[in-house]
């Protein structure tokens, strides 16, 4: 990544690349880029500075206010939920996530890692400030945080969604991922924590919460689930009242966070903020409502948790799940989900996922062994078939859930990936047979 300096006396550009370097470079350090030091020396480069310097001779360290959202899930909703409600107010903002980066509602970059490295942060963070932007929503992953890719950011706002069960592939263990999450609100600045999540341990000066089941700063009084969201929250000792298309208990932690968050950066009025979050419609591959009839919806749960939070969402309804477990991550999330489906679903259909280097077989025997055999369990490695036989035999009054992928465009087998979209294929399917009826 390279950044230029027009204005700039002495120096052409910054960049984390040794290979980039020459007398006219100014070199980012990072803890990622540490070993090439020496590199860039010898191509020529004298400056070296750190990402917060970086940031300070760009100008952009008081010149826009950053929100930072972590948590096992949750984040993408919630950054999209902040970035939606501070256009609708007037405000140029800008985000940063797994689904790319978007200032003032158009996108810039397309996906990467929720977290990319800071220097691209910092490049996101610059084309924000030059468009005018007075904030920049941003998901930190807890690669992010071991990596140090969050480094010398200045946050306005730390935002925590949940802590369960996920890249243990790369923590270990359950308790180094908890440590990692709480790392990033160990300090002093200002924090908005849900208060329902008893696992996080956080520094509570400026700490605010929300939360729906224990008194919080921001506390859900009463809610309806039906059609959408519709609740009442508490601040204090006043009550406002908002709706939400969106559908799931867990959305409305989503949403309550959202408006928690927008309120604390003082931008509006609550009344004004409430208002604003009824045009927010969602994200893509977030429960997605593919079909309507049939009833399709597609989702990026690919955890226990997201699973559960998910089909728990639609637990008053018949359901049929088509799901799958990524290859090269923690295996011992593998039978928790299968357990999940089977605790919920009416019919199922294990299939593969991104698979990656592993054997998709072995995959789905190791999501087998967390269920118990049943007719109307089914096992279909081809996830294109898969998606087939759970439309065949879905019910007029069942909904079927495709979960794992999202809106995820591809799938990867062995190091390549390959066109697949389980949306597409599902409007492809119902738009084939509508023709042969």
């Amino acid at each position: 990544m390279k950044i230029e300096l027009p204005n700039h006396n002495t120096f052409l550009h910054v960049t984390d690349n040794s290979n980039e370097c020459d007398a006219s470079s100014i070199f980012v350090l990072t803890k990622l880029n540490a070993m090439y030091e020496q590199s860039a020396r010898d191509h020529g480069c004298t400056h070296i500075i750190s990402p917060k310097a970086c940031l300070d001779l760009l100008g952009i360290r008081d010149a826009i206010k950053i929100i930072g959202i972590t948590g096992t899930n949750g984040k993408t909703t919630t950054a999209a939920a902040i970035y939606s409600i501070l256009l609708d107010l007037g405000k140029k903002v800008g985000l940063q996530g797994t689904r790319g980066c978007f200032i003032n509602d158009h996108r810039i970059e397309e996906k990467s890692l929720t977290t990319p490295p800071i220097l691209q942060t910092i490049h996101n963070l610059k084309l924000a400030v030059d468009a005018g932007c007075e904030y920049f929503v941003m998901e930190v992953s807890s690669h992010a945080i071991v990596q140090n890719r969050i480094d010398g950011l200045p946050f306005a706002l730390k935002i925590l969604t949940n802590v369960t069960q996920d890249h243990l592939d790369f923590h270990k263990t359950i308790d180094e991922y908890i440590a990692v999450k709480s790392r990033f609100f160990d300090d002093e600045s200002v924090k908005l924590i849900n208060k329902d999540e008893s696992k996080i341990r956080f520094n509570r000066t400026n700490a605010m919460t929300y939360g729906i089941e224990h008194p919080a700063t921001y506390k859900i009084l009463a809610y309806s689930l039906k059609e959408g969201i519709s609740a009442a929250v508490a601040k204090i000792d006043k009550v406002y009242e908002f709706e939400s298309p969106l559908h799931g208990f867990f959305n409305l932690y989503n949403i309550l966070a959202a408006i928690s968050a927008v309120d604390m950066l003082g931008v509006a009025s609550m009344e004004a903020i409430c208002e604003a979050v009824e045009h927010f419609g969602g994200v893509e591959g977030r429960m997605e409502v593919v079909s309507h009839d049939p009833l399709v919806i597609v989702d990026f749960a690919h955890t226990p948790d997201g699973m559960e939070k998910v089909l728990d969402s639609m637990k008053e309804r018949d359901l049929v799940v088509v799901f799958g477990a990524g290859g090269d991550r923690d295996r011992t999330k593998r039978p928790k989900m299968g357990a999940m489906a089977q605790r919920y679903a009416k019919k199922i259909v294990v299939t593969s996922d991104n698979p990656r280097s592993e054997d998709p077989h072995s995959i789905i025997a190791e999501i087998l062994t967390g269920m118990s055999p049943s007719e109307s369990l089914h096992v279909e490695v081809d996830r294109h078939k898969a998606i087939e036989k759970a439309l065949r035999m879905q019910a007029s009054d069942e909904v079927l859930l495709i979960l794992g992928k999202g809106d995820e465009t591809y799938q990867e087998i062995q190091g390549k990936k390959y066109p697949f979209d389980d949306r597409s294929v599902v409007r492809e399917l119902i738009a084939q047979w509508a023709k042969q009826k």
